[in-house]
């Protein structure tokens, strides 16, 4: 390559080995490519513009920080995802807003009960145009408890195992699933309920 880097042209391997030796230059390229997707999923989580915006600008910051530690195992965005997940955790922690739901509690005491039960996938109407269909999902995203949310985002968004959701939201399996199957039932009905109203 040239002495002259072309930075819009560069893949983000190429940009992040160049960032990781200092070129600021190239991590604001990367921070061009991705911003947008990174600020959506702090939303998505947050539910609130301003804390979207100020986690997503400290995932960033942190990225910076910590750009000698990424070994290329995934890809940028998907390193970047789980360092804004991991900062939107972090402060709904801090806002006590993690709070257990009854229907988890008792899942959890029936060993399990949604296993022997069929999941429910969100299978919209083929009909929908895809930005209406976002708007739809948004607002049955906004009806759920942050840890619901939180499961959903992580397990059909960001396609995350049960195994690394449960590290990451540090706590059970057995209570990842019966959020996820929660969380699928609930949108599904919502998903449902907007629907009818069109219909009326």
């Amino acid at each position: 390559m040239s002495s002259k880097v072309q930075y819009s042209s560069a893949e983000d391997p190429q940009l992040v080995r160049l960032a990781q030796k200092g070129d600021s230059e190239a991590f604001e390229e990367l921070v061009a490519r991705h911003r947008d997707k990174i600020y959506a999923r702090a939303y998505t989580m947050m539910r609130n513009e301003e804390e979207a915006l100020d986690l997503s600008q400290e995932a960033w910051i942190k990225a910076w920080q910590r750009l000698v530690q990424f070994q290329g195992d995934s890809s940028f965005a998907t390193w970047m995802t789980r360092i804004v997940i991991n900062l939107c955790l972090d402060q709904l922690r801090r806002q006590k807003r993690m709070r257990s739901e009854s229907v988890d509690e008792m899942n959890e005491e029936s060993g399990g009960v949604e296993r022997q039960m069929e999941p429910v996938i969100i299978n919209p109407t083929e009909r929908l145009e895809r930005g209406e269909l976002r708007k739809r999902i948004d607002a049955a995203l906004e009806k759920l408890s942050h840890e619901h949310r939180t499961v959903l985002v992580l397990h059909e968004f960001e396609e995350m195992e049960y195994k690394e959701i449960a590290r990451t939201m540090g706590c059970s399996i057995g209570t990842i699933m019966s959020r996820l199957f929660y969380a699928r039932r609930r949108m599904a009905g919502l998903l449902a309920d907007l629907n009818r109203k069109e219909e009326l």
